[in-house]
Parts: structure tokens; C-alpha cells; sequence
């Protein structure tokens, strides 16, 4: 993979272009975002002004994907590139090496004016405290489940639009205001879903939602951390908790392996279900998500 990704490389900088500006009104803004939800702000600001690849595609883990050389050409053309900024393993392991393969491209900071939330230690990823400035602090990275946060993607990705596209400044704004105002009226759609809901924990394999169960104060049980399999202790410790809250619903990301969340399900006489972190549908997701927790939660 190293020797193809050299040989792509070498090839594609040579080809591409030198300029990154928008040279034409008939012209679409090519964008490449590194994950799928981060393609919906891009659409729905953009418009049909844009054109959108995505590096991780929908079914693909971003703790492990390796990008396509069909992927590696299309950056190469790209005007802007969207990337979490969060500490996607994605990113991490491949970011500068596709920014480099157009020194002229715009990078928008999808993260950028978002207070990250620090992985506790302590309490084994369960518990989200805000940002400390430290070296060697771990993040949550999956930032834009907060509708909150929404608001500042889609803000981010209106900045760097316009900055590359001023002629046309006034529409993104439109449509930055259009989408802000459905951010915020579903927000308060699941407050209200969430209203009469009195126990407020779900258990999730994979821990994506603390950002989201943050916004609506809820507590976000965690089997797993950082990817990594659970030990047989580790597993007892997690059955005794979920039985101790009254679980009986696993919920799993559709891009990691259920066998470990499904031994936990059995164990404590209930279910796993799916819900999508990465959906690239984000208010519908996120409807569809906040349906699944109350009905666990009931």
C-alpha cells in the first residue's frame, strides 16, 4: 500500500492544478470531505454550487480505511477539503499526506470553534468533561452529533464557501440561515421527545454519543474503548453495570463487528440495535436515533 500510494502520489502531484480559485460561474466548488456526515453541511450550504466526494464511504470503519487511488486523484482536483480536525484515526493517519497532493487547496476545520470533550480515563469512556489543554488528551472525536455543533459545521463550511467563492456569498448565507433554523427546531423536536423520559441512560458499544447525550442530559454507558476488544473481566464488569441500570437494549455502530455486543445483549435478556454515528442524512439520523434511545429507555 505504502509503494501504491508513493507511485499514485508522485503521479497525481505532477497533474494537478495550480490554482485553487474558482474560475467560472458555471464552475462547482469540488469538495472533499474525509467522513460521510460532514458531506451533508457541504450539500446543504453548497448547494448545487458544489461537488461532493467523500473519503470514508458509508459501511467503512475510519479507525482502519485506506484511501482509493481514485479517491487520491479526485483530492488532487479538489478546491476544498473538509476534514473533523477531531482526531479521527482517518485523518490522523492520512491527512497531511492527501492535503499534499494540492498545495493550493483550501482546508476547512470542521471542528473549528467546538469545545472538544476529553475522553475520561477515570470512568473508562463513559463520561465526557470538557476540553483540558494537555499534550496527551483524548478526545471525543465524533463532535457533530450535538445538533449545537451542527451549527458550527455548517458556519465552518459557509466561512471557507465564501472564501472561495465570494460572487456568490449571499446564497450560502441563505442557506447556512435556512439550515441553521432546521438545526435548532430539531433540537427542540427531541427535547420534547426526550421530556417525559425518566431514566436517561443507554448503552452503546462503541462509545459515539456523548456529544449528543450531553446536549439532552443523558448518560451514555459505554462497553468498549478506543476499539479495543473487551476482556473477559471487562466484559462481566459491563453486564453487571447494564443490569444495575436496568439495560436491555446494546446499541452498535453498523461499521464495527456485534459479536461482543451481542454476547452482552443475552446476557442480560435484551437486544442489540443499530444506530449510525456516520450517516451522511444527518436530521433524519438523528430522528431516527433519538426514536431508537427513548423507545430503549421506556
Amino acid at each position: 500500500m505504502i509503494l501504491l500510494f508513493s507511485l499514485c502520489y508522485s503521479s497525481l502531484f505532477a497533474a494537478a492544478p495550480s490554482s485553487d480559485a474558482v474560475t467560472g460561474a458555471a464552475e462547482k466548488i469540488r469538495v472533499v470531505t474525509s467522513i460521510e456526515p460532514l458531506s451533508f453541511f457541504v450539500k446543504r450550504v453548497g448547494g448545487d454550487r458544489v461537488h461532493v466526494a467523500v473519503m470514508v464511504p458509508p459501511g467503512a470503519n475510519p479507525h482502519s480505511y485506506e484511501p482509493r487511488p481514485a479517491q487520491m486523484a479526485e483530492t488532487a482536483k479538489a478546491h476544498l477539503f473538509v476534514k473533523a480536525g477531531s482526531g479521527i484515526e482517518f485523518e490522523l493517519a492520512w491527512m497531511n499526506k492527501l492535503i499534499a497532493l494540492r498545495s493550493t487547496m483550501t482546508v476547512c476545520n470542521a471542528s473549528q470553534d467546538v469545545g472538544l470533550r476529553e475522553m475520561s480515563e477515570r470512568n473508562h469512556g463513559h463520561t465526557y468533561e470538557h476540553e483540558r489543554t494537555h499534550e496527551h488528551s483524548r478526545h471525543d472525536p465524533h463532535f457533530w452529533l450535538s445538533p449545537d455543533n451542527a451549527i458550527l459545521i455548517a458556519r465552518n463550511v459557509e466561512r471557507s464557501l465564501v472564501a472561495l467563492d465570494p460572487v456568490h456569498a449571499d446564497e450560502y448565507a441563505e442557506n447556512l440561515r435556512k439550515l441553521e433554523a432546521q438545526l435548532i427546531s430539531l433540537k427542540r423536536e427531541i427535547t420534547r421527545k426526550l421530556s417525559g423520559i425518566k431514566n436517561r441512560s443507554f448503552m452503546v458499544f462503541h462509545p459515539a454519543w456523548g456529544y449528543y447525550a450531553a446536549a439532552f442530559n443523558l448518560k451514555q454507558i459505554a462497553a468498549e474503548e478506543e476499539g479495543k476488544e473487551l476482556t473477559p473481566k471487562k466484559m462481566q464488569s459491563v453486564i453487571r453495570q447494564a443490569r444495575a441500570e436496568g439495560i436491555r437494549v446494546v446499541f452498535v455502530s453498523p461499521t464495527f463487528s456485534t459479536l461482543q455486543a451481542e454476547t452482552i445483549a443475552r446476557e442480560i435478556g435484551g437486544v442489540t440495535r443499530p444506530v449510525d454515528p456516520l450517516s451522511g442524512e444527518y436530521i433524519a439520523n438523528l430522528r431516527q436515533a433519538t426514536g431508537a434511545f427513548v423507545e430503549s429507555m421506556r
